[in-house]
């Protein structure tokens, strides 16, 4: 922006010129020639020759102003230096009107941030306090509630200048505004936790996912977010929405050094507990290839073990689930497995697999993260499926292509995740559809300029284009506003409008349709991307658009902040955001339910037609300009149904270290922030507005006899002293003087000019003032010496009768504290020896008590061991002779068994059959097909048949021709000759014309007559096609019928072998334990013989019976010899 040319300059004048360091530099005015000026700088007195228009004049305020707009010169030295003076004053918050400039102080300080600072600022008008970002949240907040519409909040900036703390501020205070504890406690909430607290609790979650160090910025937000907050009718929080745009997917698998990937990585390798680590089989950060491309691990300052614990605090806060939990973090520990998967060449040509070693083991463990098989998943990394006509083919990958493959499935499933953690923060938090109105917060990315610029900073500063449109709209409404406010004349500014740009790139046929277009070919390349570029006449005809001379593939748009020139190399595929076939029905099949809602199958119109088996294509294909195209339009869509307020962010340099200011820096990112072309839309009409007591207290010495006239007001006051300077650009509003550019510097002229005259009486005045003040403060001193050597000498004396006293006082203390000392001694003594005395007796009663008890639990033991050792001896002879019983019977079901299996040879018989039946079949098809290539022979014949009689008709009818013309030449040569015979002429020619009349009639006859019999043949050929695909149809019917009961023959087959064979081994088994236990019973009843043998006569007689009923199934507890009734167990043994 050009400093103004109507400036005036008088020797000694400050002012600014250019300097390539430092951008501007202050300087001083020492002569003034023809049409240059010759100044001094300030640092370093070097003299410089340079334009009146290039040397703008300084602003005397020494610490700058707290509204850009008060300043006495508005221009970009002017805004650039008061930014910088606040700033080393820890003022970071500038006004530019309603726009707030917020410079990042890379420092604490939180005097100026919490509760305290909220109460000053509630309620307040924007402007009656200093500036503060808690004006702006207020202001929005306290309009939303006036008017109930919406609101928006826009904070933008480079990475590093504090965009996402400042929207954390905006969106802590609209919280406050909106009862942080009181309408939580209103609610009621059964989950203890308030719309607010999970507002709040989103930030730090979605900065651990989205947010990344860059070289810029330890934090830095990847990705663009715009928070809706819903209130309802009596202000209160009542819900909320985030939408994220335009993740940077490519930090997931390539990071530069020395930055870092996204914090969860890093936070979970660091965090995650022993039993978490060995779940998702986590290492060390620096072991993962995604992240040890770079050396950076740890944010100084920062522990990625305590931000793991917020972060999982966080999650728990905005109501995600411990299960989902456990489902976040194991996929992305998956993420990083995936990275960890490196191929070697496969045994074909151009194939590839996965490595040996710890390839295969983190290929297992990301297997088993995401559910899937080990197997499947190598088979979805190193094969590619293609659609053709004859079907799915499958073709393997290189090493270099499954490398790229394995990384497009890794940003994939990172990308899914984050989508679906913002709709869980949504789904939790609760958006409310029903609000009052609502405030938004957008938190997006600033312009951005690279030496290597890719997709991404093409999308950033597309989307920054689209908010440059919208702040300029929104600064020259506030500008005119303020003129019909004041109610002066004015002509309408002109601003100069980046449409042409934004038709330039989303269009039709602009640049993104056209990325779009050669995307669609899967043979095209970025050189045939710019070669497009290069052609296209809306493209390469606009004056935005410029083709850079020492590149072929790159191209140049001239932006509101400055040209940016991108490079195509990777436009291709960075906008094409597909999702691999394979890898979608991998993981759609998961076991894990979270894996499977990441990647459930989209409805299409093939499911909706019943076309379930109908193949795949290889890719999904989107693409990533047209979607954020998409949601871009919808983000402007709401911005322009609300009102805006608008935060600027700065960083004062680029080392990100506090009490430093780069100039340049700034300057940069002022222009590209909009705050420079905000200036300059005010510069177009009246930059210079002073209140009317402002300007009357400054310029009053123009006109020192208005000023103390009683009966004159402020405007009347101001207006005489303008007219009395003799300037022309202004205008009086109703509380404001409004000046052109360069009147201020007039007025301020002849105001230095009076000031510089009575400086020379005052000064004289003020010498005897100082020399006589100087006198008296040397007296003063004087007898303040004296006063206080006597107060010294008197504290002395006071302290000496204070020692003493203290010395008395401690050897009272003292000498009552050692008598103490000795009485509880003794005390001691006597309860220790009370309470031995009083131990020993108790001991000594306990101790008889437990022998007793021992002795009890002694005998009962011996006494059941006795019981429960004769119960199982005689429990297993009865189970030795019912296994024996068994036996015999499993052996008589293994022969009806083998009775049925010889059955199944019949089966056989009926297979030879149906085989027989089918070359039948296909010798009927043999025929039908004969029958089918002899209808279409004659089908030929009648063809040509046709076309030799239409040769013949066309032959005839050029005959007619020839035979009229040689008539028509006759009868005229006949008419020349002689008159006499023109009668007979015309009687011939006649008769020839009813010749040819009556050929003609003849040859169109003979032509319907063989169309007639063309279309003949054809509905017979018709027929003979029609009972054709009948007989096909019968046939395959036939077909499929004789092989499914083939089928059904074969496997009932295969059952009957099967069973034959269990049988056989069951046989088997039951033999090899039928011997055992008849061995075993064998035993028993020796041993049970034995022991009657030996038993006393009652005894003896239990034993028998006991082992009489092992033998025939029964237990020793149901026989009736159990019980000692001898005669009634013999009579049940006759039965």
């Amino acid at each position: 922006m050009a400093p103004s040319s109507t400036v005036i300059h008088t020797v000694g004048s400050k002012v600014w010129v250019r300097d390539d360091a430092e951008s501007w530099v202050k300087a001083e005015v020492q002569k003034i020639e023809k049409d240059v000026l010759i100044v001094a700088l300030e640092e370093g007195g070097e003299l410089r020759k340079v334009n009146p228009e290039d040397a703008p004049l300084q602003n005397v305020d020494s610490r700058g102003v707290e509204d850009m707009t008060r300043l006495s010169y508005l221009h970009e030295p002017g805004v650039l230096w008061n930014i910088k003076c606040r700033y080393m004053y820890d003022d970071i918050y500038t006004y530019t009107g309603s726009i707030l400039i917020a410079v990042n102080p890379f420092a604490p300080l939180p005097h100026i941030y919490g509760p305290h600072m909220m109460d000053q600022y509630r309620g307040v008008e924007l402007g009656d306090l200093s500036p503060h970002v808690y004006a702006i949240a207020d202001a929005a907040y306290r309009q939303m509630r006036k008017e109930m519409k919406g609101q928006s909040i826009l904070v933008s900036g480079e990475s590093g200048a504090g965009k996402t703390e400042t929207s954390k501020l905006i969106m802590k205070y609209l919280a406050y505004m909106g009862g942080y504890m009181e309408a939580a406690s209103r609610r009621g909430s059964n989950s203890g936790r308030s719309v607010e607290e999970q507002v709040l609790e989103s930030n730090p979650l979605l900065e651990a996912f989205g947010n990344a160090k860059t070289v810029r910025n330890n934090n830095s937000s990847r990705f663009g977010k715009y928070v809706e907050i819903n209130f309802n009718k009596q202000g209160v929080i009542s819900g909320a929405a985030i939408r994220t745009y335009l993740l940077e997917r490519s930090r997931v698998v390539s990071v530069n050094n020395p930055e870092r990937s996204y914090h969860i990585f890093y936070q979970l390798c660091d965090g995650a507990s022993p039993e978490e680590r060995a779940r998702w089989f986590l290492k060390p950060a620096q072991e993962f290839r995604y992240l040890n491309q770079s050396t950076c691990f740890e944010i100084p300052g920062d522990s990625n073990a305590e931000e793991y614990q917020r972060t999982v605090t966080a999650m728990s806060k905005v109501g995600i689930l411990p299960e989902q939990r456990e489902a976040v973090f194991a996929t992305v520990a998956a993420v990083l497995h995936l990275g960890n998967i490196t191929f070697v060449e496969g045994r074909e040509a151009d194939s590839s697999k996965v490595a040996a070693g710890t390839a295969q083991q983190h290929l297992q463990a990301a297997a088993a993260l995401l559910g899937v098989n080990k197997d499947a998943l190598e088979h979805a990394l190193t094969t590619r499926s293609r659609l053709m006509r004859e079907g799915v083919i499958v073709s393997p990958l290189n090493v270099r292509a499954a490398q790229d493959n394995r990384d497009s499935l890794a940003k994939v499933i990172y990308a899914k995740m984050f989508d679906w953690l913002v709709a869980a923060i949504n789904a939790a938090i609760g958006e409310d559809k029903n609000c009052a109105a609502s405030v938004g917060v957008l938190d997006i990315y600033g312009f951005e300029s690279f030496d290597y610029n890719d997709l991404e900073q093409f999308c950033i500063n597309l989307a920054n284009e689209k908010l440059q449109q919208h702040f300029n709209q929104h600064v020259f409404k506030q500008e005119q506003a303020e003129y019909e406010r004041e109610q002066i004349d004015w002509s309408y500014i002109q601003f100069v409008d980046n449409q042409d740009v934004l038709d330039l790139i989303e269009g039709k046929l602009g640049i993104l349709d056209l990325l779009d277009e050669q995307c669609r070919f899967p043979t095209a390349t970025y050189k045939d991307l710019a070669e497009r570029l290069y052609t296209t006449p809306s493209v390469k005809d606009s004056l935005r658009f410029q083709k850079p001379k020492l590149s072929q593939t790159a191209f140049t748009l001239q932006h509101y902040a400055g040209p940016v020139t991108y490079q195509t190399e990777n436009f291709l595929d960075k906008n094409k955001d597909f999702i691999v076939a394979e890898h979608q029905q991998l993981l759609e099949a998961s076991s894990r339910p979270f894996v499977q809602q990441l990647f459930a199958a989209e409805p299409s119109a093939d499911s909706a037609d019943g076309g379930r088996g109908a193949p795949r294509a290889a890719f999904k294909f989107n693409s990533v300009g047209s979607q954020f195209k998409k949601q871009l339009g919808d983000l402007m869509a709401q911005l322009h149904t609300m009102e805006p307020h608008y935060v600027r962010c700065v960083k004062p340099n680029g080392l990100n270290k506090p009490g430093l200011f780069e100039n340049a820096n700034a300057l940069h990112q002022l222009r590209c922030g909009g705050v420079l072309e905000a200036v300059r839309i005010s510069c177009a009409g009246f930059p210079n507005k002073r209140p009317f007591p402002d300007f009357v207290d400054h310029f009053w010495p123009l006109a020192p006899e208005l000023y103390h006239r009683q009966d004159l007001d402020d405007r009347q006051i101001a207006e005489g002293i303008i007219k009395k300077s003799g300037i022309q650009g202004y205008q009086l509003g109703t509380s404001k003087v409004f000046l052109r550019a360069g009147q201020m510097a007039i007025l301020d002229k002849q105001r230095t000019e009076v000031l510089s005259k009575a400086a020379i009486s005052l000064q004289r005045f003020t010498r005897g003032f100082l020399a006589r003040r100087s006198y008296q403060q040397a007296l003063e001193s004087v007898l303040r010496l004296q006063a206080w050597g006597r107060g010294m000498l008197a504290r002395k004396a006071c302290r000496a009768l204070r020692q003493e006293k203290a010395a008395t006082t401690i050897q009272t203390a003292y000498r009552r504290h050692k008598m103490r000392q000795q009485y509880q001694a003794v005390l001691h003594t006597i309860t220790q020896l009370q309470a031995l005395y009083r131990g020993y007796s108790a001991r000594k009663q306990y101790a008889e008590m437990r022998r007793q008890r021992s002795a009890l639990v002694i005998q009962s033991n011996w006494r059941g061991a006795v019981q429960r050792s004769d119960f199982q001896a005689l429990r297993g002879a009865t189970v030795v002779v019912q296994n024996a019983f068994r036996c015999k019977q499993a052996a008589v079901e293994l022969r009806h068994l083998k009775a049925e299996a010889r059955e199944a040879g019949k089966l056989l018989e009926d297979k030879k059959v149906l085989e027989n039946k089918l070359k039948e079949v296909q010798g009927t098809l043999e025929l039908v097909q004969n029958q089918r290539n002899d209808l279409r022979q004659e089908v030929k014949d009648l063809k040509v048949a046709l076309m030799e009689a239409q040769a013949a008709l066309e032959a005839a009818a050029a005959d007619r021709e020839q035979q009229l013309e040689a008539l028509r030449e006759d009868a005229q040569a006949q008419t020349r000759a002689a008159k006499e015979g023109a009668a007979a002429a015309q009687r011939a020619l006649v008769e020839v014309q009813t010749a040819a009349a009556a050929d003609t009639q003849r040859l169109t006859g003979e032509k319907s007559e063989l169309d007639r019999q063309l279309k003949v043949a054809q509905d017979y050929i018709g027929r003979l096609m029609t009972e054709k695909s009948d007989l096909d149809k019968r046939f395959h019917g036939m077909k499929e019928e004789l092989i499914q009961r083939l089928q059904n023959a074969c496997a009932q087959r295969d059952d009957a072998r099967a069973q034959i064979m269990e049988l056989e081994n069951r046989l088997k088994v039951a033999g090899s334990e039928m011997a055992k236990q008849e061995a075993e019973a064998r035993k028993a009843i020796q041993a049970a013989t034995a022991a009657a043998a030996s038993a006393p006569p009652g005894t003896a007689a239990a034993a028998a019976a006991g082992a009489a009923a092992a033998v025939a199934g029964v237990t020793p507890e149901s026989h009736p010899l159990a019980n000692g009734d001898i005669a009634a167990g013999t009579s049940m043994r006759r039965q």
